[in-house]
């Protein structure tokens, strides 16, 4: 699992009837600086993601993320998903380690 900012959602017209009650979110990344604490700034193109959400979260919130095979283990058929929200976090606690 990763962990990513929601900085935007995706519009769709129409959808695989197997997302239905879902919808789709831009997460960026979060880097162990930004864990830390440090802002969030603009990733290189491409890096931000399409993941699927259940949840509700909403822009802004941070979410625990998995993609991949894992991210289409929460449904019963065989989903066209690539990145699926596990968790929305409440509170990060985040210390480097010193060297």
């Amino acid at each position: 699992m990763r962990l990513g900012q929601v900085i935007g959602k995706v519009t769709l017209s129409s959808a695989e009837p197997a997302l239905r009650g879902g919808r789709y979110l831009l997460v960026q990344p979060l880097s162990g600086a930004q864990m830390s604490g440090a802002p969030l700034e603009p990733m290189a193109p491409g890096s931000t993601l399409v993941v699927y959400d259940e949840l509700g979260a909403g822009l802004g919130h941070v979410i625990g993320f998995t993609e991949g095979a894992e991210a289409a283990m929460p449904f019963a058929q065989p989903t066209p998903v690539d990145a699926y929200n596990a968790a929305i976090v409440d509170t990060m606690f985040h210390t480097p380690p010193n060297g």
